[in-house]
């Protein structure tokens, strides 16, 4: 026994317990991944492989060794807070102008910055979480901007009307009641759609059904269609005419189905101040006559006024979708997770943030969910994998080891004093 073996189990023993206040001291760091310190053996190898096996002369930290086990997932109040469930990084940037030089990290903690980036404030200055853009399938991620603009109005086409009109209701001889739209006796029912110009200004488009017509050879049923824009007939009555003209008929046989093919009436639109003028074709397909009261079954048109960004939200695949409000849903970015052939080999960088190596191996990027990467959950951070008991336990371990190795530092100290006091 020698002074060296002590010296080195001293050495050891404070190396671990360093790791292990790391670790401790590391508990609440979201995202933070525990080490262990790893060690090994010094033999002397004996010369011209003479002798018996050499005795041991100390022992040497081999590594410190990272457990990227699971952490637990706590919710938080804010949509950013992103979460791993499973394996993969986040991968970051410091310059959103320097897509080369990454970061990895467990830590999901991201806000938006002024600018519309997602950034990792727990990062030393700030860190830009990468991704795909709106529209990008593929390629090298890049620093994720959320659009936080309006988006335009969008022009209404066509509108799509599916209803049902009751067969049991009696003609109406339009000699004797043309339709009127102050005469609720001359049609039977109406229903209505709000339709958009380019500029995403309103028109209430209405349609009055009326039962004109029924015939015994073959069985069928007309109806006959008028409409108005915000109150104003279509088309429009250009004086001296006073009738209304009707947008067109829809007939039915007699098991209450639409024979009209197609079933498509053009309603123009005037345009109010500063818009262009539009058609939109009003499509009754689908539509029926059974022995039931009217009801309005379906009501779809293609156009929507201006929309506001009012909030967005990330979906376990990573997809970044907002929400308007005008009532859309728009997809504004794409997450994306990057994984390592081994993940033990990364490169600690602290701010709880990695870099690859060569032993590490290339990073290998894929969207959430895929393959063997983890999903991620929104408003939820993932805490540290330290277990505080299990650390306290070691901590005691450790400091009985050092205790112990200081103690043959002192034997051999006595060992020492008794040659030298020999006569």
């Amino acid at each position: 026994m020698g002074f060296q073996h002590g010296l080195s189990g001293l050495m050891g023993a404070s190396k671990d317990l360093q790791v292990i206040g790391n670790n401790i001291a590391n508990t609440s760091t979201v995202g933070f991944k525990l080490s262990n310190a790893q060690f090994s053996d010094l033999y002397a190898k004996s010369m011209n492989l003479s002798g018996t096996s050499p005795g041991g002369i100390g022992v040497a930290v081999a590594t410190i060794a990272q457990q990227f086990t699971q952490g637990d997932l706590v919710s938080t109040a804010n949509p950013l807070d992103l979460a791993i469930n499973g394996d993969g990084f986040f991968r970051m940037v410091r310059d959103p102008s320097n897509n080369v030089e990454a970061l990895y990290t467990r830590n999901g903690q991201f806000t938006m910055d002024k600018d519309g980036y997602i950034v990792n404030k727990t990062t030393a200055g700030g860190a830009y979480l990468t991704g795909w853009p709106t529209g990008v399938k593929g390629g090298d991620p890049t620093p994720i901007r959320i659009n936080t603009g309006t988006i335009p109005a969008t022009l209404t086409t066509e509108a799509e009307t599916k209803v049902n009109l009751d067969s049991r209701v009696e003609v109406i001889d339009q000699l004797i009641t043309p339709f009127d739209i102050n005469d609720p006796e001359s049609y039977h029912d109406g229903s209505g759609v709000t339709v958009y110009d380019s500029l995403g200004n309103t028109y209430n488009v209405q349609t009055y059904y009326v039962k004109t017509s029924t015939t015994a050879l073959p069985p069928t049923s007309t109806w006959t269609v008028y409409g108005t824009v915000d109150g104003i007939p279509t088309p429009e009555i250009i004086p001296p005419a006073t009738a209304h003209l009707p947008l067109g008929t829809l007939t039915f046989d007699a098991t209450g189905v639409l024979t009209t093919v197609p079933a498509v009436f053009n309603v123009n639109i005037i345009p109010k101040p500063g818009a262009a003028a539009f058609v939109v074709a009003v499509d009754y397909a689908g539509s029926t006559q059974t022995a039931e009261d009217f009801v309005n079954i379906d009501q779809t048109q293609d156009g929507n006024a201006p929309g506001i960004l009012l909030n967005f939200g990330v979906a376990t695949d990573g997809k970044i979708t907002g929400s308007y409000s005008n009532g859309e849903f728009r997809e504004l970015g794409q997450v994306l997770l990057v994984n390592f052939a081994n993940p033990n080999g990364l490169t600690p960088q602290g701010d709880n943030v990695w870099r690859d190596s060569a032993q590490s191996g290339e990073p290998v990027i894929n969207i959430p969910g895929r393959g063997r990467f983890g999903t991620l959950r929104s408003s939820t951070v993932e805490s540290s994998n330290v277990d505080m008991t299990v650390e306290l336990v070691n901590m005691i371990i450790a400091q009985r080891v050092y205790q112990a190795n200081a103690q043959t530092i002192k034997t051999q100290d006595s060992v020492m004093n008794t040659l030298v006091n020999l006569r």
